[in-house]
């Protein structure tokens, strides 16, 4: 790992653990891209530009017609001076103009890594462990600094940008466009990867060749979604799993983003991410900055595998934080799909004790604790115990259940509000909304405005009050609709379209204080399931619900998808009844138990209206599952099969040490007179035997990942095996 500037070339070459990211500084102080990719020794100008005259692409300097902005590859380029491809960021002037210039002014490099103020980004524990750059551009003519923030760690092969604009100028700026980072590729021989979805079916995995023009994919929603994940990756022709190069971007933020590839006319590639810049400006006073969210970039050369692994570890490690951080997650029950709206506290504590019994060890209340929500259409924002739900209230029922040898954990919405509660009654105005206009509702509810300090300071008091009012240890935080309406009554006119970032950052204040006055509870995000499962809700809650269809089908897509980014220990994952509530389908006990077992493993389901039989595979279920938890949480993942491209999906874990292993096979539908499967299997140590546990069969790693495994034949639809591997003696 270093960082070192060339003056005889000014060169910036940035190395991490196996790659380089080199930049130059050409003509008059524009920072050029020069290489992003495998790590190089030094560079000496193998690949220099070459300038030459291009028709159509203006010159800056007049005097020279080979010099346009509009063929240099870029850090973080500009519009309106040569460049015609789409700018990192835009301003606009109190004299309407729209055109910036930005040149080198200074930079320094230094050991650790910064805080970006307000927002959540990846972290060291030791100054040791990454270097910084910071390049300061500077328009000089209106005062202007834009200082680029480049990290790079020691262990990864991981790049972190951002950007942070001040206005040293005399004069307001507005921000039209203001993205975290932008690289220009020399090629567009390259295939482009996203992770779209829908409310039920995240995270599907599309990947396409590049074509001329733009391709992007956004969220416009106020949060980062579940029809778009804040995630693109670039991949070299052939590359798959196990093999070729890999380019991924991850934003670390949770509200409207943009993520896009750009082909030019020349066949080179932009890439650019960061805030969405529709519906948003943001006006700096003289003397203000504003501080984008940061861009996690990962260079793979051993293919998909290896750059979600990069991601894992980093994520799990470096973004993650708290004291859960680095501890096996509990096995839960959530009651909600056992009761929904419908119970008391007898009935509650009916499905404690079975979960107990069956080595349960979190039982977790979801909806319809408080105020007087029998239904989704009251309550929300009033948050005290409904006592003739709950007599004895949060204390006395989570006591109770403490006896029985389980924790309790609860469900929150703080960011919502219901039109019929009392929240709303006293404060009509703290929810977003614009003047004269109806108030559109989604979930029978409104959103608070955590744009205002006075709902953030509410919501800190009110959720802390309830986390102190009985012994809770898990919390899981939802939020159920996205905006409309985006204003805010407090801001003027000049500054309503900043309402939407703002709000992000009154969330962020708000559940860093949550989170900072309560390190003893386990925090889970969710919205909808995982419309929110973004690495900016990870920083502060280390797991999020994955999705709201429990389908055990329907997840091993939605798991696998998930997996190219996101560490397999952030992923909630249950057992639900069958038929499934989302899809109707009926899948065997087996076969949800190993979809779920693959994440963090709990149950959703009314479990004491199973049979005895039932409740003996639960148990065992369990047991297992607490032999296998570490391997599962903290080990590296490997996909193998995709279900996106077949009847089949299959992946596995792998201890650190090699020494264990599990392996999880799914078939969907039988086939007539089917084909045999075998698996090979990846992660072992060639030149140890592993034995199969429970049959007593010992290979050789080689012959197992070479040669692979013979997959069991099995009748009927939605089979699945689970392999447990451990190193002979």
């Amino acid at each position: 790992m270093a960082i070192v500037f060339d003056p005889t070339n000014k060169t910036f070459h940035l190395q991490a653990n196996d790659t380089s990211y080199v930049m130059q500084l050409v003509r008059s102080g524009y920072l050029s891209h020069l290489y992003w990719g495998k790590k190089i020794r030094s560079a000496n100008g193998s690949r220099r530009f070459q300038f030459f005259d291009r028709p159509f692409s203006p010159n800056p300097d007049p005097s020279d017609r080979t010099f346009s902005l509009d063929t240099v590859p870029q850090e973080y380029p500009a519009y309106g001076n040569t460049d015609f491809r789409a700018p990192a960021y835009q301003v606009q002037l109190e004299n309407g103009a729209t055109i910036s210039d930005l040149r080198y002014k200074t930079h320094r490099i230094y050991k650790g890594k910064p805080k970006l103020k307000g927002l959540p980004a990846t972290y060291v524990e030791r100054e040791n462990e990454a270097e910084t750059l910071e390049i300061v551009l500077e328009d000089r003519v209106i005062g202007l600094h834009v200082t680029l923030l480049y990290t790079v760690y020691e262990r990864w092969n991981v790049v972190t940008r951002s950007a942070r604009f001040e206005n040293h100028g005399a004069e307001r700026i507005k921000l039209l466009r203001a993205l975290s980072m932008n690289v220009d590729f020399p090629h567009a021989d390259y295939e482009w990867l996203h992770l779209p979805g829908a409310w039920g079916r995240e995270r599907a995995v599309e990947r396409r060749p590049l074509v001329t023009g733009m391709q992007s994919v956004e969220s416009r929603r106020g949060a980062s979604s579940h029809q778009q994940n804040p995630f693109i990756a670039l991949l070299g022709k052939n590359t798959n799993e196990d093999v070729g190069e890999v380019y991924g971007f991850s934003l670390v933020y949770s509200g409207n983003f943009l993520a896009q590839v750009e082909v030019d006319q020349f066949q080179t590639t932009r890439v650019s991410m960061g805030i969405n810049p529709f519906d948003f400006t943001w006006l700096l006073e003289p003397g203000e900055s504003f501080q984008t969210p940061e861009v996690v970039m990962v260079y793979s050369d051993q293919g998909l595998n290896g750059m979600s692994q990069t991601y894992h570890q980093l994520y799990r490690t470096r973004l993650a934080r708290g004291a859960f951080r680095d501890r096996e997650r509990p096995i839960l029950i959530n009651n909600w799909e056992a009761t929904y709206f419908h119970f008391n506290e007898e009935k509650i504590l009916r499905l404690a004790k079975t979960a107990a019994e069956l080595g349960i060890e979190l039982f977790v209340l979801d909806d319809g604790w408080f105020g007087k929500r029998d239904d989704d259409h009251s309550s929300l924002g009033d948050w005290f115990v409904n006592k003739q739900k709950l007599p004895n209230g949060l204390e006395g029922l989570a006591k109770n259940i403490n006896q029985m040898g389980m924790q309790f954990g609860l469900w929150v919405e703080p960011e919502m509000v219901s039109v019929d509660s009392e929240l709303y009654r006293q404060h009509p105005d703290w929810c977003l909304h614009v003047p004269n206009r109806p108030r559109s509702e989604g979930r029978n509810q409104l959103v608070l405005d955590y744009s205002r300090q006075e709902v953030c300071d509410y919501i800190i008091q009110v959720i802390s009050d309830v986390l102190a009012s009985a012994p809770i240890s898990y919390v899981k935080w939802d939020m159920n609709r996205h905006m409309t309406e985006i204003g805010s009554a407090p801001l003027p006119p000049e500054r309503q379209r900043e309402t939407a970032h703002r709000y992000m950052l009154g969330l962020y204040r708000v559940m860093e204080e949550i989170t900072s006055r309560f390190p003893h509870v386990l925090f889970e995000s969710c919205s909808g399931g995982g419309g929110r499962f973004d690495p900016g809700m990870l920083y502060y809650m280390p797991q999020t619900w994955t999705s709201d269809n429990t389908d055990a089908v329907s997840r091993l897509k939605i798991q696998y998808g998930t997996s190219l980014v996101y560490p397999i220990i952030s992923m909630g994952a249950h057992v639900s009844a069958v038929p499934n509530h989302q899809v109707h389908r009926i899948t065997s006990l087996e076969m949800r138990g190993h979809v779920a077992m693959s994440g963090n493993f709990g149950y959703e389901l009314d479990l004491t209206k199973l049979s005895e039989k039932e409740k003996q595979k639960v148990k065992e279920q369990v047991a297992f599952y607490k032999e296998i938890r570490r391997l599962v949480q903290f080990g590296t993942f490997y996909r193998i099969l995709s279900p996106f491209e077949g009847n089949e999906a299959a992946w596995m874990f792998v201890s650190e040490d090699q020494s264990e292993a599990l392996v999880a096979y799914f078939r969907v539908l039988a086939e007539a007179n089917a084909p045999l499967s075998f698996i090979r299997l990846k992660g072992l140590d060639p030149n140890k035997d592993y034995e199969i546990i429970g049959s007593g069969e010992v290979y050789g790693g080689d012959e197992l990942m070479y040669a692979g495994l013979n997959v069991p034949q099995r009748r009927g639809d939605f089979i699945s095996v689970m392999w447990r591997l451990k190193a002979a003696r």
